[in-house]
């Protein structure tokens, strides 16, 4: 692909052309297909319309779209090749609130901006790998670096993505175990698809874990001299703030936030500003290993 003369075409078009082009960029990356009536719902406009952004994308692009014409869509071309560069954080981020709502462009920041980014992103064609096997409801055979275990071939059958604010993970049915869990995007060396369907019993329905929802009552921690400054933080009202997480990620969110989850709130109230005030709602939940000062009863380990 000629980049300076793609960034001339593109120059050409309108904005609103161009958001519609990204949209099938990303649409096309992490689903592997597209049909038109997905352009025309997203962006309410007619046939004819939809068919020349199509045109114009195929023209722009020629390897990266194949059209399967009996199924009526567009799948992904095995020369496959974004016109509109990648960001894995802004990816990340449309994949968990929703992507193709805007067109990624370098417009200098409004007023100054700054966070605490990923250390080590994950790889975006693993991303896009991965996204589009869960899509289609499909196993992959990969290499994985356990801290366990070390590294060994699996099969797994990627459900969802996870976030834990310091990494990413994907749910997976793992056939080597046949139980679910979670494995770490970084870990995973290489990877390929399957040609296995997902049967009945790994499908995301069947993972207790992920479909069990649990209330964590989150209060300020009772070693704080002043814990009036924790519920301003946190915006607690009466006391307690009441939080309903999937038991598949509690342990990644009340690590995240630091929440002190010991029956006697024994830890550093510096460092735990806030207290898990009903810790047994844990017991039972995989990912309560991850939760700080729980101390672990039963359950299998949520990181594989």
């Amino acid at each position: 692909m000629n980049v300076e003369k793609l960034r001339a075409d593109l120059s050409l078009l309108s904005q609103t052309q161009r958001e519609r082009l990204a949209y099938i960029d990303y649409k096309v990356f992490f689903s592997g297909e597209l049909r038109r009536a997905d352009l025309e719902s997203r962006f309410g406009i007619a046939v004819a319309a939809a068919t020349r952004d199509l045109t114009c994308y195929r023209g722009l692009a020629p390897g990266n779209l194949v059209y399967d014409a009996s199924a009526k869509l567009y799948l992904i071309g095995d020369r496959f090749a974004p016109i509109f560069p990648f960001a894995t954080e802004r990816a990340l981020a449309w994949l968990r609130q929703g992507y193709g709502d805007g067109l990624t462009l370098s417009i200098g920041r409004q007023i100054p901006t700054d966070g605490a980014d990923l250390l080590a992103p994950p790889p975006i064609e693993t991303i896009g790998t991965i996204a589009r096997a869960i899509h289609r409801q499909l196993a992959l055979k990969i290499r994985y670096l356990s801290l366990s275990s070390g590294e060994s071939i699996r099969v797994i059958v990627p459900l969802a993505l996870v976030d834990n604010g310091l990494r990413w993970h994907v749910r997976a049915y793992d056939r080597k175990n046949s139980r679910f869990g979670d494995f770490v995007i970084n870990r995973i060396s290489s990877l390929e698809t399957a040609n296995s369907p997902m049967a009945a019993e790994e499908a995301l329905a069947e993972d207790g874990q992920w479909n069990q929802q649990i209330e964590l009552e989150l209060v300020p921690h009772p070693g704080l001299t002043h814990p009036q400054a924790i519920e301003a933080d946190y915006g607690i009202a009466g006391g307690v703030l009441r939080v309903v997480a999937r038991a598949a990620v509690a342990g990644y969110s009340l690590g995240r936030w630091s929440v002190d989850c010991s029956p006697d709130h024994a830890l550093d109230s510096n460092r735990h500003q806030l207290w898990l005030r009903n810790p047994q709602v844990l017991n039972g939940v995989d990912s309560a290993m991850l939760a700080p000062g729980y101390a672990r009863k039963g359950g299998t380990d949520a990181l594989v």
